[in-house]
This record gives structure tokens, C-alpha cells and sequence, in this order.
């Protein structure tokens, strides 16, 4: 199934590691399918508002915290979610 979502569509996505020289692009590129098939889950009817939705804020929260965000909330992290 293919994105049609037209916001996703006109989003560049990790331009910002695209632009640096010291991501390749072919693992940024990695990134940007796995973005990209995270949307098609989405408009295949996923179930991500409610089943998921709480582990991925912990995962949120795991990597704020890991790089020093102690106080990070993960309802704040994952709040302007639009899923």
C-alpha cells in the first residue's frame, strides 16, 4: 500500500541528516523506509492509537532519557501526535 497522506508525501524527510556529511545516505535512507512504512501501517487501519501508543512513548522516553532528559514526560514527548 502507498502513502497518501498528503502531508507525508510533501515531507522531506531527515533532511537534516541528509544535508550533515557525516550520516551516508544510504543508512539515512534506511531510516527514511522505516518512517515511510510506519505511515503505510497507519492509513492500512493500524491499531496504533490505542495499542501501541503507549510503548512507543516509553521508547520515547527511554532515549531522552538516555541522552540526559531525566525529566522527560512521555505523554509530553508523544503529545502532538497526530495518529
Amino acid at each position: 500500500m502507498a502513502v497518501t497522506n498528503q502531508k507525508v508525501l510533501d515531507h522531506e524527510f531527515l533532511t537534516g541528516m541528509y544535508n550533515d556529511v557525516h550520516f551516508p545516505d544510504r543508512l539515512v535512507d534506511k531510516g527514511k523506509t522505516i518512517l515511510l512504512s510506519l505511515c503505510e501501517r497507519i492509513e492500512a487501519g493500524s491499531e496504533i492509537e490505542t495499542v501501541a501508543r503507549d510503548v512507543i512513548g516509553e521508547e520515547f522516553w527511554f532515549v531522552a532519557t538516555a541522552y540526559g532528559f531525566d525529566g522527560a514526560d512521555s505523554e509530553e514527548l508523544i503529545a502532538t501526535r497526530d495518529w
